[in-house]
């Protein structure tokens, strides 16, 4: 079985003791491939780090986080930029997105970092990774903004409401990212998601944040992926290892494949 982890955050330092056997623990579970998300400029060359020690499993993407903004946020944009010019390898631009549920101070700031980095997607030609938290309407009228235009992506972490899921999908370049939160006992995600085409699909783990049953509440980690995909095998009727088959087709397509332009470098 060989699966991908499309969203892993282990170059952060609660993996610092143990990131070897992390690492180890993943590919035992069939993980060949994990995609980092940047979040900040301070913790980017921690990330770049460990896809040079792992150049065949781990692999950079570009983005600044939207908690991770504030009123200096377009001179952080400009550093990361450099890195694209630079011709840095990175395969998607992520993790970028709007979160209101904390804080709203920079509600300005977040949206308009948001549209830059969507910007950054159509020039270089490479998939958007989208964090959106308590804001689903103003995430769809942006990305209506650029209806027309090639797009592709993930909607990190869904898990919202099937009216919100039908306006995602309506996006056809875009996949759902599906995590641990399927297999909490309370959660409405597999409801929701149940008559969603595996083809729209893609896993994640979100490490070291929203471990799968049976690890909850403790740290995730990219071998976890394991349990989602067998979660969704349960809801859709088949078994695991179509899921990862069909969902680690999705993912290697939108990141080695998503050629929308002729401006993004082939990366293999």
């Amino acid at each position: 079985m060989k699966i991908i982890d499309t969203h892993s955050h282990i170059y952060l330092e609660e993996f610092d003791q143990d990131r070897l056997e992390v690492m180890e623990r993943a590919q035992a579970a069939g993980v060949e491939k994990i995609m980092l998300p940047a979040i900040d400029m301070k913790t980017l060359p921690r990330l770049l780090a460990m896809c040079k020690e792992y150049p065949q499993s781990c692999f950079p993407m570009l983005g600044l986080h939207p908690t991770e903004l504030d009123e200096n946020y377009a001179y952080t944009l400009s550093q990361m930029k450099d890195f694209l010019r630079e011709g840095h390898p990175f395969l998607a631009i992520g993790e970028v997105g709007l979160d209101f549920y904390w804080d709203e101070t920079f509600r300005k700031e977040q949206l308009a970092a948001f549209d830059t980095q969507i910007q950054w997607s159509l020039e270089y030609g490479l998939p958007l990774i989208i964090h959106a938290r308590s804001a689903h309407c103003e995430l769809v009228n942006t990305l209506y903004n650029y209806k027309d235009e090639p797009l592709c992506g993930i909607f990190h972490c869904f898990s919202g409401t099937p009216e919100e899921r039908d306006e995602l999908l309506d996006f056809p370049g875009f996949y759902l990212g599906i995590g641990g939160v399927l297999t909490y006992k309370k959660s409405t995600l597999p409801q929701v998601i149940e008559n969603v085409p595996l083809d729209r699909i893609v896993v994640e783990t979100d490490s070291p944040y929203l471990a799968p049953v049976p690890h909850r509440g403790k740290r995730n980690e990219s071998a976890y992926v394991y349990d989602t995909v067998c979660a969704l095998a349960k809801i859709k009727g088949v078994d695991a290892e179509q899921v990862a088959l069909i969902t680690t087709d999705n993912a290697e397509r939108l990141f080695w494949g998503c050629d929308f332009n002729e401006k993004r470098p082939k990366q293999h």
